[in-house]
């Protein structure tokens, strides 16, 4: 592990009830701000633009310790991008700093699509020249993520050919239970081919400041709501219960994220009345305009139900999962991985997760973005520019939102 990342999970470990500074708190929120203004493409997209700040720029942890993270959250239900933006706040900043480092990816989208449900529903943006370029800055994010990640993840062919089956299979049948079996396939392959993967050194320690009792609690919790909000709502019928039930549901049972969350979403509130189909298609095409993770979809639905509260229920709702789920884990993650056997496996994961990621690269990432040779020279601009500008990806969104426009109006 680099200086600074591993000093970093040092402090974490000698002191893992140490109050955490005001100033690191402050620093998690805004890092995490800036993601949510900029981290347009979906959530694959969003791993790239996570690596790029937290494991490249900030060095709070490395590539190994991050795909770590980013595979842990692949088998949790619910939005995994977010999920790993809340494990590295916690790294940084235990339970305040998770909440902090959520808070500033979700809000920005989350405040924007329930303005547009409350004032501009009828307002078309999704063929405007800068969602062009942010289409395609994704192609250049999750470009640079693939290449960073597949140097260090697969150094070897047997990981190399993982990473490529994975990647032809998730490319062939692309659902989320496909990515499911295929990331247990390549850990049962890291279970049965890669024993000889060296188990982390003291210096590459990720122990998270949070306790094991936390974390119990965390999963009573998880279950109590998900057994006893239904009984909760047929009590005491608020529009507001009915409406935390039905979102933490969805949160708590969908897996895959993204995209896979809108049929269940549709079924609880286009069934239920809360809302028109028109309306809730109308918020699809616009949670594809912002930045941030797509769950923020939520926020339009509650807005266009009754306003900004049912706004916020709704996004704490499908988010409240992932916390608790979180939170049940991680404290024994550290302990875990440290394990011979569960390393092997480990590492099996996360070449089927490079494969994953280069799979996505092509479809939807490519196939949504890169329709003529303007796009792919856009793209190159800025695949350039944070692979050997080192070009910040926040600036690099700014240059390619303008590309877009500069696109637009020539073609």
């Amino acid at each position: 592990m680099n200086e600074r990342g591993a000093q970093a999970s040092r402090e974490t470990t000698e002191q893992p009830t140490k109050r955490v500074s005001l100033g690191k708190l402050i620093e998690i929120l805004f890092v995490a701000l800036r993601l949510g203004l900029t981290s347009f493409g979906g959530p694959i997209a969003h791993l790239g633009y996570f690596r790029e700040e937290y494991v490249q720029r900030r060095q709070w942890l490395d590539d190994k310790a991050y795909a770590d993270i980013v595979a842990l959250c692949q088998f949790l239900p619910g939005p995994a991008s977010s999920q790993v933006g809340i494990s590295i706040g916690m790294l940084r900043g235990g339970y305040l700093g998770g909440v902090l480092a959520w808070l500033g990816f979700t809000l920005p989208s989350a405040v924007a699509l329930a303005l547009l449900a409350t004032f501009l529903q009828d307002y078309d943006v999704t063929s405007s020249g800068w969602l062009r370029g942010l289409l395609i800055v994704a192609v250049a994010v999750v470009a640079h993520a693939v290449w960073g990640m597949a140097t260090k993840l697969t150094p070897d062919r047997e990981r190399v050919s993982v990473a490529i089956l994975a990647a032809i299979v998730t490319l062939m049948v692309p659902t989320a239970s496909v990515q499911m079996l295929v990331i247990v396939i390549g850990g049962l392959f890291g279970w049965l081919f890669l024993r000889n993967v060296p188990t982390p050194d003291e210096d590459d320690t990720v122990a998270f400041p949070l306790s094991r009792k936390a974390a119990v609690t965390a999963w009573l919790l998880f279950f109590s709501l998900l057994i006893g909000l239904p009984f909760v709502r047929q009590i005491y019928p608020a529009k507001w219960v009915a409406v935390l039930d039905s979102f933490y549901r969805v949160g708590s049972l969908v897996f895959g994220g993204g995209h896979v969350v809108l049929p269940l979403l549709s079924s609880e509130v286009v069934a239920n009345g809360w809302i028109t189909e028109e309306q809730f298609l109308a918020g699809y095409g616009a949670a594809q305009a912002v930045p941030g993770p797509l769950f923020t979809f939520s926020a339009y639905i509650g807005a266009a139900m009754e306003g900004w509260f049912l706004s916020a229920v709704a996004l704490v709702g499908v988010f409240a999962p992932s916390f608790l789920l979180v939170i049940g884990l991680l404290p024994f993650w550290d302990s875990i991985r440290r394990r011979a056997s569960f390393r092997a496996v480990l590492s099996g994961i996360n070449a089927a997760v490079v494969g994953i990621l280069l799979a996505a690269l092509y479809d939807p990432i490519w196939t949504k973005a890169i329709h003529t040779p303007a796009d792919l020279s856009l793209a190159l601009v800025g695949f350039g520019l944070l692979m050997f500008w080192k070009v910040p990806s926040w600036a690099v969104v700014l240059v390619m939102a303008a590309g877009g426009m500069m696109i637009d109006a020539l073609i």
